[in-house]
This record gives structure tokens, sequence and C-alpha cells, in this order.
């Protein structure tokens, strides 16, 4: 009876760790902060980045003024999303970016299969969605966000922004993952390398027709 319980213990043991290992993403660091150190080639290496001497790490490592520099958006998607590198974000599991849009502009549809993001407005307005997956329907969730707004978006969910005012708008967007990952749907479907046969894009269009 003893053993079985021990066994029965250890079932539910190595349940637990599964289920963790499988609800996680970037594992949680078991250090205060490794600070990338990008011109140094000693110390712990993690993450793909070098840490910083602890010792040697000042508040400036946890800063930047980036944020408050425009994002040019003189482009054919009339957006540009401006990632922030602070070297303390290594290991830390989150990302933050500016998005600028001008009137019209867009970040089409896309995923970032890695990460939860979540979209505040400073600026503008903004019509942005997310589509669920297939055993939900495939239902859009839409709505139209003005300064001070925020949306969520799951993680590995078809996304988009379009900046639907008459006047440049401004976000910013934060994402639960050192590197949350970006897949843009319209790429990645008509810009594969080497492209796609037609004739599978081709049968996919007439089947929801």
């Amino acid at each position: 009876m003893e053993v079985l319980l021990h066994l029965l213990v250890a079932q539910v043991i190595l349940l637990a760790l599964a289920s963790s290992f499988v609800s996680c993403y970037d594992p949680s660091p078991l250090q205060d902060f490794c600070v990338a150190a990008n011109n140094n080639t000693n110390g712990v290496f993690v993450n793909g980045k070098f840490c910083k001497d602890p010792k040697l790490v000042t508040a400036n490592d946890f800063f930047t003024f980036g944020l408050k520099i425009p994002g040019n958006t003189s482009n054919r998607l009339g957006s540009m999303t401006t990632t922030i590198g602070i070297p303390g974000l290594n290991t830390l599991g989150v990302t933050i970016a500016r998005i600028d849009f001008s009137p019209g502009g867009q970040v089409p549809p896309h995923i970032h299969p890695r990460a939860t993001e979540i979209l505040l407005v400073l600026e503008g307005r903004l019509l942005v969605g997310f589509v669920s997956s297939n055993i939900y329907n495939n239902t859009l969730f839409s709505k139209i966000l003005n300064p001070g707004d925020v949306f969520l978006f799951p993680v590995g969910l078809i996304q988009f922004h379009v900046n639907v005012g008459k006047t440049n708008a401004v976000a910013i967007a934060a994402a639960g993952s050192q590197n949350p990952g970006l897949i843009t749907i319209g790429d990645a479907i008509f810009r594969s390398n080497p492209f796609m046969d037609p004739m599978i894009l081709a049968k996919a269009c007439a089947f929801w027709t």
C-alpha cells in the first residue's frame, strides 16, 4: 500500500511538472538580472547573450529614451514599429515597442507565436482586432480604440492594427516574451521562399468561396 502511495505521489508530481512546462514560455530566470553584454565574450551565456558582470551593472542598463522618438511611416504600410533594446531586458521575458501610424496606416494581419500582446493607444484612433482559432469558429473580436484605451491580443492568434483617424496615431505594445516572434500572414503565404505552389493557394481559396 505504501509503495502504491509513493507511486501515486510521484505521478502527481510528474504531471504537475509537465503541466508547468507546457504552460510557460520564457523560463523563469535564476538570477535577479542578466544584463546583455553585447561586446563581451566572457561570463555566463544566457538567451543568446553573455551576461554583464553584476558588479559593473548600472541604472543605465535598465533605461532607454527610445520611446519618445517617432518612427518613419513613409512606407507601403504607413506604419513603423520601433522595438526598444534595453540590455537589462535580457532573460526577463518581456518586450516593449512603439508603433507609429500615418492616416490609413496599418500593421497588417500577423501573429506572435510566443507571446500575448497588450496595446495602449497614446494618440489617434485605431481599429484593432484578432481572430479566434477554428474551434471557436474563427470569430473576429474587434474594437476602435482612442487615447488611453487598451486592448489585449492572445498568444498565437491573427491580429491587426489600423489607423482609422485623420491624424497620425501612436501606440505602445508590450509582449510577454523576450522574443515574441512575428509571422506576417500575407508574406508567409504569398512571399514564401521558394514560392508556394499556386495550386495549393487556389484550392484553399476555392474551399472558402
